[in-house]
């Protein structure tokens, strides 16, 4: 399997719904029609004096409601939906309740962690950082001459983006007096400036470039920060962390239906999860979780019909899956699922059928090529350690520019958010288990563990040494 073929499996189908667009154009265009028109009788009418009051309010609202609709329409068409939870937003209402403590409490945020520092997380935990490419921010949040702060992977990044384009990533803080260059520092041409005593450092090499008040002497060769290898590709922003510093990265492909613009960008979930990584992509390789947790109807939201409820028994999810390590002759650092996904009503009628096409490439990233009911789609799930427990995880979602998209990507956001708040109730209060009691069904769940272990080096820094290490 080769890493360019990640997409190709849409180029010889033909899922290009450009009349739905012209479909949809009409409806404006009427509305901005409609709209000249009344101006125009408007002012002749007014003109000719033959128009009382009554009518021109009549004609004045008919001209607002049309100009109100096609905002609506064109923002919605345009538009983009985004579905954030932080740490302490899901997975904790039943230890709430149990602790008798309303959930509109406003202790309600210390009363959960100090749930999360009982927990107990296990024992031989595997290092919180893996090595491979990591996700450090979203590529629209990073615009030109802006610099930003990023605490992740055990690190301190600067990651700032010059006039031109480029995006460079460093060290965060300066060798003089150990400012950080991500709050306050000045990006020129591409170089940072440090805004505590102006030192300059090259983006392409770290190196100190200018110190604007020395007199004597040159610039000392040790002023000079580490430069982190980074990539930019399909929204993201990639930085490259390995505890062996002479190991090649492999590539990240761009997918080329995001990177021509030919699929838009429809919008985004993001959670803060509290476990280790390894557990989160672990969940394509553990098939039976699947119909336990993921089967009862969406619309009970997160909680799983936990509650009791019976209203929405009548339709339920269907999963099949399958995981599947790679073989000698494809690239170790990728694994991939085969899923497929139907909505039954009353356990008998199948709807809503999508067929995915996962490629887990690395530790933490993870591209879902999906084919549906209304065409082909795609989710890219980043996964970054910002603590040796807490995991930042994003989903950005692609897919041609059309009006059905415009309301079927909406409800699949909705959807996928849901059904992950619910794997984040499981994972925000289970334990890591280095040795777990698996029976044959399971051995996708071993053979997914062989595979991520190479993630893992002799220099890799252990859990224990990265908690340590967030103490002052």
């Amino acid at each position: 399997m080769d890493n360019s073929e990640f997409s190709d499996q849409f180029q010889h189908e033909d899922y290009h719904t450009s009349w739905m667009f012209d479909a949809w154009k009409p409806i404006w265009n009427s509305s901005l029609s409609n709209c000249t028109s009344v101006i125009s009788n408007l002012v002749y009418n007014v003109n000719g004096k033959s128009m009382n009051r009554r009518i021109i309010i009549s004609y004045v609202l008919y001209l607002l409601v049309a100009i109100i609709i096609t905002w609506i329409s064109r923002k919605f068409y345009y538009g983009t939906y985004k579905w954030k939870r932080d740490l302490t937003d899901i997975g904790y209402h039943s230890s709430l309740d149990n602790e008798g403590v309303a959930r509109n409490n406003r202790n309600r945020v210390h009363i959960i962690n100090r749930l999360r520092r009982l927990r107990k997380v296990g024992n031989r935990i595997p290092p919180p950082f893996p090595n491979g490419w990591f996700v450090i921010m979203e590529s629209e949040a990073l615009t030109a001459g802006q610099a930003k702060s990023v605490n992740s992977l055990g690190q301190n990044f600067v990651v700032f983006r010059t006039q031109n384009g480029d995006v460079n990533i460093l060290d965060a803080y300066c060798p003089h007096l150990g400012a950080n260059l991500g709050v306050g520092g000045i990006v020129r041409e591409d170089c940072i400036e440090c805004p505590f005593h102006h030192w300059s450092f090259d983006g392409k090499t770290g190196e100190c470039v200018n110190i604007p008040y020395i007199k004597t002497g040159s610039i000392p060769k040790v002023a000079k920060l580490k430069k982190w290898k980074s990539i930019e590709a399909n929204g993201f922003i990639f930085v490259w962390h390995h505890s062996d510093e002479n190991v090649v990265p492999w590539g990240i492909q761009p997918i080329p239906e995001i990177e021509n613009d030919e699929w838009v960008f429809y919008g985004k979930n993001e959670f803060l999860v509290n476990a280790h990584i390894q557990d989160i992509p672990e969940n394509g390789a553990d098939i039976a979780h699947l119909n336990a947790v993921h089967g009862p109807n969406v619309m009970y939201g997160s909680e799983n019909g936990s509650s009791g409820s019976k209203h929405f028994v009548f339709g339920m999810h269907a999963w099949q899956a399958n995981w599947n390590a790679p073989t000698e002759n494809d690239p170790s650092h990728i694994a991939w699922m085969d899923l497929k996904h139907s909505f039954r009503v009353f356990n008998k009628l199948e709807i809503c059928t999508v067929n995915v096409k996962a490629y887990q490439i690395g530790p933490g990233y993870v591209q879902l090529m999906m084919k549906s009911n209304v065409g082909p789609m795609v989710a890219l799930q980043s996964v970054t350690p910002v603590e040796p427990l807490i995991q930042k995880v994003i989903h950005r979602f692609y897919a041609p520019r059309n009006f059905i998209n415009a309301i079927a990507m909406r409800c699949t956001i909705w959807a996928e958010s849901i059904m992950f708040e619910r794997d984040m109730k499981i994972w925000n209060n289970k334990q890591f288990i280095d040795n777990p009691l698996l029976i044959k069904e399971d051995r996708a769940i071993k053979t997914f563990r062989k595979w991520y272990s190479q993630f893992y080096s002799a220099n890799s820094v252990s859990y224990a040494s990265a908690k340590q290490n967030l103490d002052w």
